[in-house]
């Protein structure tokens, strides 16, 4: 399987929101850019810093016609734990099997305290409306995540 580059189609996708729903990201297709950004553990310290960033930018990011997906391997409950505990304003997925994370080369070796192991990748894409993957993120801190991502969207004029 070829991971994906910018320029090309994004890989599609359909998981549980934090509320058990349904979502894709051919439901924000010709509607809104997206970001799709992978962490590895919802309410984990590293975590809610970048999701408080993503959402005390919203406004920012609706300005430019952004959705933002957050997608962990954590299950359904978790995630909408972590949203009412955060107040976070954006949908959190989850993907419990990695293999939306394998997709987009967001899933691979980690090294974490001495020990090796696969785990999330932290890594952010920014997607068209037409569905086509525009920038890979995956040089920036989790505090200063929002940042990145906000004057990449400027940049990339979306």
């Amino acid at each position: 399987m070829s991971l994906p580059t910018t320029g090309s189609p994004a890989p599609g996708f359909t998981l549980e929101d934090n509320n058990g729903a349904e979502v894709s990201l051919s439901d924000f297709k010709g509607k809104k850019n997206v970001l799709v950004y992978f962490y590895p553990k919802a309410m984990t310290p590293g975590c809610t810093v970048q999701a408080q960033g993503l959402r005390d930018i919203a406004a920012e990011l609706e300005g430019h016609d952004v959705a933002v997906l957050g997608i962990s391997p954590d299950p359904v409950k978790r995630l909408a734990k972590f949203v009412e505990r955060d107040a976070l304003n954006f949908q959190l997925l989850s993907d419990e099997d990695h293999a939306v994370a394998d997709a987009y080369g967001a899933w691979g070796p980690k090294k974490f305290m001495g020990r090796e192991f696969d785990g999330i990748l932290r890594t952010s894409y920014l997607i068209d409306k037409e569905g086509n993957l525009r920038e890979i993120l995956n040089k920036f801190k989790t505090k200063d995540h929002h940042e990145v991502v906000l004057n990449t969207v400027a940049e990339l004029g979306l």
